[in-house]
């Protein structure tokens, strides 16, 4: 296995020492993509407004396009996909719902509903075991909690007298990408963080919160995505102002990881605007979009190369492979190919 990834890291390595685009795979006119999951090289799930979701087993070369039955003007904000044939998926609001299929999409089961006034979903992750937790926005001044181990079939809201994440004034997440969420470790060991954005943002790690300098205080403003390194000694996180998205200020925070300590790094070379979310492809390279573009850095995220002006919504590398997918408006969905 160390030989695999070994050799996963060398091949990411010599492809981003070369050119690099963006090439657009499939599009869905007025359709807006926020929800990805790559398994693999080969198997694709993705998610976003009017009840849709795509699949491809082929990595890429064909989708599969479907409308969930019932569900037609929902917005699904973020997917887990475990294989070709199940997937999880979050509509946000109104009401708040989880649905998972065992069947490549053909149906749906409701696993969670919350109708509760306020309730908006935001994102959810899960590791290798089917340990996941869902976020959401305060309910009654308290952050939402919910998890599940068993790969989404059922989730379990953290009780008010149990939830000890109190929401400052004004703080919320964003929906952006459904990658404010990290799930890493296991359920006796877990390292779980994420990042909250608005008139304040933070970044929560097993429980324990720390302030973020990235640019916050308006309701379009902060931390929209966060991602850790393999190794678990680094963290990411990209956000910025949404309505002003080519402002590189304060678009960025560096973390190494020291014991029980965050120690800052220094950004040097900013991504080229505001970004929804971001991802590791190894420990040193890695990859970020918004709607103003897309850029690259190889040097563990201390600077960044604008790749593609095109606008993307959210971005990942398969879990056990090397290809990295990008979906966003128009339901484009595009892979980064070396030139």
């Amino acid at each position: 296995m160390k030989h695999i990834a070994l050799l996963i890291a060398l091949f990411l390595f010599i492809s981003i020492s070369h050119a690099q685009r963006i090439k657009v795979l499939a599009t869905s006119a007025k359709i807006s993509l926020r929800g990805l999951s790559v398994v693999n090289d080969n198997i694709i799930w993705a998610s976003g407004s009017k009840g849709t979701v795509a699949r491809s087993t082929d990595g890429g070369k064909s989708f599969t396009w479907l409308t969930v039955k019932g569900y037609e003007q929902r917005d699904f904000r973020d997917i887990e996909a475990f294989d070709a044939k199940t997937a999880v998926i979050i509509a946000v609001d109104s009401p708040a719902i989880i649905l998972k299929t065992r069947d490549s999409g053909r149906s749906w089961t409701q696993v969670f509903r919350d109708d509760r006034s306020g309730m908006f979903l935001d994102a959810m992750d899960f590791d290798d075991k089917g340990n996941g937790m869902v976020v959401g926005d305060p309910i009654d001044g308290k952050l939402f909690i919910a998890t599940s181990t068993k790969y989404g079939d059922k989730w379990i809201p953290l009780k008010s007298e149990d939830n000890d994440y109190a929401a400052a004034p004004g703080e919320a997440f964003f929906a952006s990408s459904g990658t404010n969420i990290k799930v890493m470790g296991h359920k006796y060991n877990p390292f779980i963080c994420f990042a909250t954005g608005g008139k304040d943002s933070r970044l929560f790690i097993n429980g324990s919160p720390a302030g973020l300098d990235i640019l916050h205080g308006e309701g379009s403003q902060g931390a929209n995505s966060v991602d850790v390194d393999p190794t678990m000694k680094k963290i990411v996180i990209v956000g910025g102002d949404y309505t002003i998205d080519t402002l590189t200020k304060n678009n960025i925070e560096i973390f190494t990881i020291d014991g029980e300590r965050l120690l800052q790094a220094p950004v040097q070379t900013p991504p080229h605007g505001y970004r929804s979310c971001i991802a590791f492809l190894t420990s040193n390279i890695l990859i970020t979009c918004g709607t103003s573009g897309v850029d690259i850095s190889s040097d563990g995220g201390l600077n960044w190369k604008l790749i593609s002006n095109e606008s993307f919504h959210v971005c990942a590398r398969a879990k056990k492979g090397s290809a990295v997918f990008l979906a966003g408006r128009d339901g484009r969905i595009a892979k980064v190919v070396e030139e």
